[in-house]
């Protein structure tokens, strides 16, 4: 039960951290919602980092893990608001937003888990 109620934590931490970035950087009439690519980008790097110091270092328990990756970075990240994005941009033809944003999520996204790995080598 300690497991779940770390998960709900991490996870409530989350989402009201990507709420925050989408309040503050999602505009919806002008195109990509920067909040949620913000958050996805970001979430990739933290899972890096998060992994990437508990590999090299032995230091995080299974339930920093739980706190931190599985809770908050699966609150903060916003694959279903990312994906229903994506339909809205192709269901109004919308290309020129759908295009960039998936190709950008994606690739920032690798990018950001590899940098975060990375940097644990640097770091720690």
């Amino acid at each position: 039960m300690k497991q779940a109620l770390l998960v709900f934590i991490g996870g409530g931490l989350g989402s009201v951290a990507r709420y925050l970035l989408s309040v503050k950087f999602n505009n919806y009439e002008n195109g990509i919602p920067f909040g949620t690519l913000l958050a996805n980008i970001l979430g990739s790097l933290f899972v890096g980092i998060i992994f990437g110091y508990m590999a090299r270092t032995g230091n995080l328990s299974e339930k920093h893990s739980l706190l931190l990756a599985v809770g908050f970075c699966g609150g903060f990240t916003t694959f279903s608001t990312f994906i229903y994005e994506n339909y809205t941009f192709v269901k109004d033809g919308d290309y020129f937003s759908f295009l960039p944003y998936l190709a950008v999520t994606f690739i920032l996204g690798f990018a950001a888990l590899f940098l975060g790995l990375y940097l644990t080598t640097k770091l720690f």
